[in-house]
């Protein structure tokens, strides 16, 4: 059974994804080290992505501390993207993120900064904030030498990412800080509360489950009280905000937040695409094998190479 809570619906699964759940993995991100360990093994398993067309280098970004980041350069390319991997906020880096961060970059055209940010529970809120935001300002600042135009720079990532992306976009509204064209948030964990209804009924969902997300938010704000940049959520002001994309799966406690977040961006004037994937569960877009998965993927270069283009 997929989850015992909504076990009425489990015949609406994609049919490709619920074949391979006996064969996914189990995720436990009450142990960061072990789930670390974890992915860095599966993701060496992972077949290499086909980077013809790429130019692709590691850099420093100068901040207190500096940052890793790796850049994927498209012949041509005019706008860019500071882009964050998922992992709960505790786990994942460049290389588990390469292959979703070149595929990105080959289907959008657009630069693709990947941030290596601090990780939780060793580095609470805000310090993968703080790196996230030091690498927006230098990839305004480095514009010209990324082959970029400035006025083309969005913010986006998968999950944890996403939802760093949104807090630091809401941070730089309100820092005056570099402008960002757009928000690329692909399954946002939106609200540390977990108050909605698919949080309360998706309590053991393949990947991300209830006790999944509860624990990455234990781990990156530890006894601190979520602030809106963290949870953005909680934030009271959405006006002024870039335009957003925004893609939720069906079976995925963190949906009816990033649902709603979207219908409050809507209400203060924030120009937003939002698809509700049916069928498919956390993550499960990274599945490629998957018809759905690529489709889902395929969604999201496109969606930013429109966003940025001119």
């Amino acid at each position: 059974m997929i989850y015992e809570a909504v076990a009425t619906t489990m015949c609406t699964m994609d049919p490709e994804l619920e074949a391979l759940l006996p064969h996914l993995p189990s995720i436990d991100l009450t142990d960061p080290l072990a789930a670390r360990k974890h992915l860095a093994e599966r993701a060496i398993l992972r077949p290499a992505p086909d980077t013809t067309g790429l130019q692709i280098e590691d850099r420093i970004v100068p901040s207190e501390p500096p940052v890793p980041v790796r850049i994927y350069r498209p012949h041509q390319a005019r706008g860019a993207v500071v882009w964050m991997h998922g992992g709960g906020g505790v786990m994942g880096n460049l290389d588990t993120e390469h292959p979703w961060a070149a595929r990105i970059a080959a289907a959008s055209g657009a630069v693709v900064v990947s941030v290596d940010y601090r990780l939780a529970p060793e580095h609470r809120f805000p310090a993968a904030h703080d790196d996230v935001y030091a690498v927006l300002t230098w990839t305004a600042d480095h514009a010209d030498e990324l082959g970029v135009d400035p006025a083309r720079i969005a913010i986006g990532g998968h999950s944890a990412g996403a939802t760093i992306a949104a807090g630091v976009a809401l941070y730089a509204r309100d820092q005056y800080g570099p402008p960002i064209r757009f928000q690329l948030l692909s399954q946002p964990s939106i609200d540390d509360r977990q108050q909605t209804w698919s949080q309360r009924n998706f309590t053991d969902t393949p990947w991300h489950d209830r006790h999944n997300n509860a624990a990455g938010w234990r781990h990156c704000l530890g006894s601190g009280q979520a602030t809106q940049y963290a949870a953005p959520g909680r934030a009271t002001d959405l006006s002024g905000l870039p335009p957003a994309y925004i893609a939720t799966a069906e079976f995925d406690p963190v949906r009816d937040e990033a649902i709603e977040y979207a219908l409050r961006l809507l209400q203060a004037g924030v120009s937003v695409e939002l698809h509700q994937w049916p069928g498919t569960f956390h993550g499960s877009h990274t599945i490629l094998s998957a018809e759905v998965s690529q489709r889902q993927f395929a969604e999201l270069g496109a969606t930013l190479r429109r966003a940025l283009k001119d």
